[in-house]
């Protein structure tokens, strides 16, 4: 009851109370209010000024922290200080807004020039920045540029939101920020995104313009040939940036740098290095793994993140065997933020109004603006030189007569009466009297005419100079251009984006593409993915590289040498074929030819320095090496260091990738291994003392693969097989090579004697023979470094890595050889070993 009569009084009117109620067209009402909030968006928060380039949140706080006295050479404050002093003086907005913007500015991925040195965690591409209790900032060096001679006049300035405070309507802004470091803002029914580029390149073309108004914009665009963004990457397709520098809208491609590299021995991968603006490597990842559980990338087996502060962005993706690294990066570039669009659309404010400027626009109207920064700054100096130079010419009117002016002012009563007696006896302005009186006495010690007069002189040349300026549009240009450069210098880096007018096509590439199959329309079909079964090498090199080629090109037979060049073994296979890996110890390894490293394509002798060493590829126990690369269908002749031979055949078990094809002796090793399929063939052992032993392969029968072999060549107390081989049977340009040397030597210090015999002047002998003398040694040799023989001629490769032509000695099977300059490290035959390979 008590609780109707209260509200039963409180209904009740007042007695003087006059209803008035104003009926208002909602629609009207919602036009008005709509169109007040859109015009605070664009012009107070959105849209930068075309002149500084910064939007009013981000102008207010490099001015409040230029207030504050945050310059570099001090130390860091707390960011929710500078939060604060912004918000409550010139921002009046939510914290939030003020701390992100000071954020984006302290960024090195988001500028490319950062204005503020931040301190903590300012965020990544992936995450966000810890909050500003906990993080520190001051001015970057290059912010003194944007606000330096605030206080000479070179702006205007306007009240802050409760007219208690003033702020700069613009910054004088020494250097084209909006262009550097780009900016990005969603206003109502208009938006802007202009990306960074180089601040070299942007001044050089803002003081060409300063020299040549009248410049064009292909002009401008030979110093600004597109964007550099702080991420580095790389821009495919140049026309979308012409359109926008022309029209201030328009789109390019940004993406990823990647390089091929193989990660081991049989891994390759694809290693991201540099990625698109503003993508970071965790979204990377997560798209790649989406794409790859949605069935769109295939060959990706995993994506390991290894960035570290130490050594920058490196994105390691691991491709499984058998697919093609280039075309995987295809569908990378399809399927991934690893390509990305990024669209410009230069909308900022001129005078006041949302505009859509060009490059050549934007050039003209910050140069305009610095124009008038420095004119100001100009007449600012001007004025305080000469209001200086009245002050001394009057005082060095007082100066010469100083006692009696001390006179004067004493015997005054007050201080009007003496102003009036000093400007009616030395003819003085009430400014130059007023400075008199108002001078200490002991101001006086310091003052002499000669110094007062060597002041007025300089301030005199101080105002011509500066009048010069004011007077000369020539004048004013020039030392714009001037300090232009000096921040060029000061603040310049290298450009980091890399432009290309069209995707750039590695020879591997473009070879596959143009053995494609062409389209329907006669374009060349897309890349296969995986890799085809196209015939190939597999080598082996004499300092234990391997490798395939590309391709099966025949050899080159000439041309300069290089290390690993020397081939062990030349294997004819597939690029998904198997070839079997003979060891020293006498087993023998099922390999992928498709595990092995590629070599890019030749244009002459491959350079096996791209190929892996063999004991990353396969596993081999303490003391043992890999002897040769064989085909897994022939069959193939083994000789030992003991002299055994044997002739295996191809009953490889096809359920294991290891197994032994020779039962070797105590201390007996595997020297060479050969195919030998026919029968007229000749094996070839040659010994360390000198002994050569042919014999025809048709005595030798193909023993199995356990089996031991048998004797091929009598060895004399101490002698140990240097070389083992096959030589074809009656093969006219087949040679015999030896080089003899000393046996105390160290390896490469004597040059020893080299020589180079027909291989037909050495009799076939019964196996398990003696065999005859290959080389007679001479005075202070012993024994043979280094045999071979096989159709030639043949060549030593010296240790500058050149190729050298050895000396012929036919009909003297036995004789010596001929002296050589220098050292060899290796012999190989210089044409036809893949014909004898086959």
């Amino acid at each position: 009851m008590a609780r109707s009569q209260k509200s039963a009084r409180t209904a009740e009117p007042l007695g003087d109370f006059t209803e008035n109620i104003v009926d208002i067209d909602v629609t009207s009402e919602m036009e008005g209010s709509f169109l007040e909030y859109a015009y605070s968006v664009i012009y107070s928060r959105a849209l930068p000024d075309a002149r500084d380039g910064l939007k009013p949140v981000q102008r207010r706080i490099l001015y409040m922290m230029s207030d504050m006295g945050l310059r570099p050479d001090r130390g860091h404050v707390k960011s929710a200080r500078v939060v604060g002093e912004v918000m409550g003086k010139l921002h009046p907005h939510g914290d939030t807004a003020i701390y992100d913007a000071m954020v984006r500015m302290a960024q090195d991925f988001s500028l490319r020039l950062p204005l503020i040195d931040g301190h903590g965690n300012f965020g990544s591409l992936d995450d966000g920045p810890a909050a500003p209790r906990y993080t520190e900032a001051r001015l970057a060096a290059a912010a003194l540029t944007m606000t330096d001679h605030l206080d000479e006049d070179v702006v205007d300035f306007v009240p802050n939101y409760d007219n208690q405070l003033t702020q700069p309507d613009v910054l004088p802004a020494a250097f084209p920020n909006l262009l550097v470091n780009g900016t990005t803002g969603i206003a109502v029914g208009m938006a802007t995104n202009m990306p960074p580029h180089n601040l070299v390149e942007v001044i050089a073309a803002a003081r060409h313009l300063i020299a040549n108004p009248g410049a064009t914009l292909d002009d401008i665009m030979r110093f600004i040939p597109g964007p550099d963004l702080p991420t580095g990457g790389r821009i495919v397709g140049l026309d979308g940036i012409r359109d926008a520098y022309a029209t201030g809208r328009g789109s390019f491609k940004t993406r990823a740098k990647v390089e091929v590299e193989q990660l081991s021995a049989r891994r390759t991968g694809l290693v991201v290095t540099e990625l698109p603006y503003m993508v970071g490597p965790e979204k990377v990842i997560e798209k790649i793994k989406d794409a790859v559980n949605a069935k769109k990338l295939t060959g990706i087996s995993d994506v390991v993140d290894l960035t570290d502060r130490n050594h920058g962005l490196r994105l390691v993706i691991e491709l499984k065997n058998g697919f093609n690294p280039n075309a995987v990066l295809q569908q990378l570039y399809r399927y991934s933020p690893m390509e990305d669009s990024f669209g410009i659309n230069n909308v900022t404010l001129v005078d006041g109004q949302p505009q859509t400027l060009g490059l050549l626009q934007l050039l003209q109207v910050y140069v305009e603006h610095r124009l008038t920064v420095v004119r100001r700054r100009t007449s600012f100096r001007l004025g305080k030189k000469k209001d200086r130079l009245h002050l001394v010419e009057g005082l060095l009117i007082a100066i010469v007569d100083i006692d009696e002016v001390i006179q004067i002012i004493r015997s005054s009563d007050e201080a009007s009466a003496a102003r009036e007696r000093l400007m009616s006896i030395y003819d003085l302005t009430e400014i130059q009297a007023n400075y008199i009186l108002e001078l200490r006495l002991r101001q006086l010690t310091k003052y002499s005419r000669l110094e007062l007069e060597k002041e007025q002189d300089e301030l005199r040349r101080e105002i011509e100079a500066l009048e010069a300026i004011l007077a000369s549009d020539e004048l004013l240009r020039d030392l714009v251009s001037g300090e232009l450069a000096v921040v060029a210098e000061k603040y310049g880096t290298p450009r980091r984006t890399v432009l290309l007018e069209s995707e750039a096509v590695s020879p591997t590439v473009a070879a596959a593409l143009a053995a494609s199959t062409p389209g329907p329309k006669g374009k060349a079909a897309a890349l296969p993915l995986e890799i085809p079964d196209d015939p190939c090498w597999a080598l082996l090199s004499t300092s234990g590289q391997i490798a395939r080629t590309s391709n099966q090109e025949p050899l080159a037979e000439a041309g300069p040498r290089a290390k690993h060049d020397v081939f062990r073994s030349v294997v004819k296979t597939t690029a998904r074929g198997e070839i079997g890996a003979v060891t020293s110890q006498g087993r023998m390894l099922r390999l992928q030819v498709m595990d092995m490293p590629v070599l890019p394509p030749m244009s002459g002798l491959p350079n096996l320095a791209g190929g892996v060493p063999a004991k990353d590829f396969i596993t081999l126990v303490k003391g043992e090496t890999l002897v040769a690369f064989v085909p897994l269908d022939a069959i193939l002749a083994i000789g030992t260091v003991q002299g055994i031979v044997k002739r295996v055949q191809p009953d490889y078990p096809l359920n294991r990738e290891d197994w032994e094809i020779i039962a070797l002796k105590d201390k007996d090793s595997v020297l060479a291994v050969e195919p030998a399929q026919e029968d007229d063939v000749d094996l070839v052992f040659v010994t360390r003392q000198a002994q050569l032993l042919r014999f025809s392969a048709s005595i030798v029968r193909p023993q199995g693969r356990t089996a031991g072999g048998m004797a091929g060549i009598k060895l004399a107390a101490g002698d140990e097989v240097i070389h083992f081989g096959t030589v074809r049977a009656n093969d006219p340009a087949a040679v015999v090579v030896t080089i003899a040397g000393t046996n105390g030597a160290l390896p490469g210090t004597a040059p020893g004697t080299a020589k180079v015999t027909a291989f037909e002047e050495y009799p076939a002998k019964g196996r398990a023979t003696g065999g005859v003398r290959v080389h007679r040694f001479l005075k202070g040799e012993d024994t043979l470094l280094l045999a071979w023989a096989g159709h030639g001629p043949a060549k030593a490769s010296s240790a500058a890595g050149v190729a050298r032509a050895l000396p012929h000695e036919h009909g003297r099977r036995d004789g010596s050889g001929v002296p050589l300059s220098q050292p060899v490290e290796a012999i190989g035959p210089s044409m036809a070993w893949p014909d004898a390979a086959e």
